[in-house]
């Protein structure tokens, strides 16, 4: 199967957990860098993947391209292509869905533990999982409740209320606000030198980089376990 990848920036892309689970499962992940212009159709594609990055959701002045990403997944829902958002990802795919989109109650970087909710054991991305899930957070801003009727809250936490998401009868609409997929100690190593600047501005958490690496380290076998779990029983939904 192929699935078209959405990226935000250079040093954004798919986590070392996504590729493994990518390989595994034979998936193919064509990468479009959005800030670069000229997406393909995802019509041409099983799936659409949509990933994180350094955008908000309501910053279309300073990042541009967020216009045309927005049309495009709009009109993907519209076509009811599967569509897995992660992060930004997961906020767009809500915009998309009508829900709101802001500042979260806290920013929230580094390794918490998610709960999944009624809706989020029933939903099939979730089976076999256990309820209570290490998540790898990074970011400023959440899908914000009240969602609208038709969206279901499939996972939450002390730190967003909106950690998951999906459409109620159409459960191949999917929205991770963690960054599982990237939660290998190669890839924190990696964020967390990149985005520097950014988290040296956040003023309501304490950041220690390397707390965080030893936090990776620890978790890095549940997490990918899981999320590959959660990719394996997403192919199967859509297939």
């Amino acid at each position: 199967m192929k699935f078209l990848v959405l990226q935000h920036g250079p040093w954004e892309g798919p986590g070392q957990f996504l590729l493994a689970s990518a390989r595994k499962l034979k998936i193919e992940l064509e990468i479009a860098p959005v800030w670069l212009g000229k997406i393909p159709d995802p019509q041409d594609f099983e799936a659409l993947l949509i990933l994180g990055g350094g955008a908000n959701v309501d910053e279309e002045e300073r990042f541009p391209f967020l216009r045309e990403e927005k049309a495009l997944i709009r009109q993907a829902v519209a076509a009811d292509l599967p569509c897995l958002g992660i992060c930004l990802g997961h906020q767009l795919l809500a915009e998309a869905l009508g829900a709101k989109v802001g500042p979260n109650f806290r920013s929230s970087i580094g390794f918490i533990q998610g709960h999944l909710t009624q809706a989020g054991r029933r939903h099939p991305a979730f089976a076999g999982l256990k309820q209570h899930l290490p998540l790898y957070k990074w970011h400023g801003y959440a899908v914000l409740e009240p969602l609208p009727r038709h969206l279901d809250v499939l996972l939450t936490s002390d730190h967003c209320q909106v950690e998951a998401l999906s459409v109620r009868g159409r459960p191949h609409l999917l929205g991770l606000q963690a960054d599982n997929h990237a939660a290998d100690p190669r890839d924190v190593a990696l964020w967390l030198e990149q985005d520097r600047e950014w988290l040296a501005g956040i003023r309501d958490q304490q950041v220690n980089p390397e707390e965080i690496l030893a936090q990776a380290r620890t978790h890095r076998a549940a997490v990918g376990r899981d999320f590959h779990r959660l990719l394996a029983n997403y192919l199967r939904l859509i297939r």
